[in-house]
């Protein structure tokens, strides 16, 4: 362009962009979401009633239910977010998990089958009854991993004590239930309440 125009247009060009350069975030933040929060805290874990068997066979094809409404901020439905692959020790192979996200506050919600805690691979059948023979019997059950089951009596313990006191050392197994109904992992190796939800049908299917 020339003529008298030319440094007015360049002019008002530099100037709109410096102004929006200024701007701490170009754009306002959405409604919910914290400035600074890593999103990676901004993560929750909510256990369905569904058949692993189930999951397992059908993998991505799987209809999950999904929640009514973000169970952190309770303000949105949630958006799909993909799939997650974890591992359980009742199949044999990965299995597909559903995520969703909330488009208000940004917590990303992943589904996981009840009856399991988070990353732990066995069932919570499973690790009581493992840890019940040993406390019975002094022995492992036969075709289980010794170092991993060793180290759930261990953190049974340290929770137990951490939790409930010392008295509850030589009642182990009522402590691995108390611990359950009070939302704590038993045989965590971090000493905090579990995260996470439990959401009972109904359920609005996935379309």
């Amino acid at each position: 362009m020339n003529g008298p125009l030319a440094g007015a247009h360049f002019l008002f060009d530099r100037e709109r962009v410096e102004k929006f350069s200024r701007t701490d975030p170009p754009f306002p933040p959405k409604r919910g979401i914290r400035r600074g929060v890593s999103p990676k805290m901004e993560q929750m874990i909510v256990f369905v009633c569904v058949r692993l068997k189930e999951i397992f066979d059908k993998q991505r094809e799987y209809a999950w239910p999904r929640p009514e409404q973000c169970p952190r901020c309770g303000l949105s439905k949630l958006w799909g977010h993909g799939f997650v692959l974890a591992y359980f020790d009742d199949v044999a192979g990965g299995v597909y998990l559903r995520r969703y996200r909330c488009p208000e506050c940004g917590c990303v919600v992943r589904l996981r089958p009840t009856g399991y805690f988070a990353r732990i691979q066995a069932s919570i059948g499973t690790i009581r009854a493992s840890l019940g023979q040993r406390l019975r019997r002094g022995r492992w059950p036969d075709g289980s991993s010794g170092s991993r089951q060793r180290h759930w009596l261990k953190a049974l313990i340290r929770n137990s004590v951490a939790f409930l006191g010392n008295a509850w050392k030589s009642r182990l197994l009522e402590a691995f239930d108390r611990l359950l109904r009070l939302g704590v992992v038993p045989v965590s190796r971090a000493i905090e309440p579990a995260t996470g939800a439990v959401f009972e049908p109904p359920y609005r299917s996935v379309p």
